[in-house]
């Protein structure tokens, strides 16, 4: 993965992001196992939604669950399925294709907070 240190992106509050398999990270940033892992979760996601399709699907449900409770980031499953993993550094060995679908319904246990 190509990394590239710039002040512009990404946008104030994070570290990284993930565009097109290149990260952009903010000048100072730590690139933990966990942060790299997280955005390597990230490229196999877009890889396997041909890039175009990932971004689409990020952004629309990003709208949908932008007026449900909670953090409507934190809440997209592709985020869900990153977070979720990126402590797991050989997760990416064994992690299935399209593992996010299975972070797109939020657990009972979750819709209560």
């Amino acid at each position: 993965m190509k990394i590239v240190r710039t002040s512009i992106l990404p946008f104030k509050g994070y570290n990284a992001i993930n565009l097109l398999g290149v990260l952009f990270v903010h000048h100072g940033v730590y690139l933990s196992d966990e942060l790299m892992n997280h955005e390597r979760i990230h490229s196999a996601q877009q890889r396997e939604l041909l890039f175009v399709f990932f971004y689409l699907s990020y952004l629309v449900e990003w709208l949908v669950r932008l007026p449900m409770r909670g953090n409507a980031y934190r809440n997209i499953s592709f985020e869900r399925e990153a977070y979720a993993n990126q402590r797991d550094l050989n997760y990416l060995r064994r992690r299935q294709p399209y593992a996010w679908r299975h972070y797109m319904r939020r657990h009972a246990r979750q819709r209560n907070k």
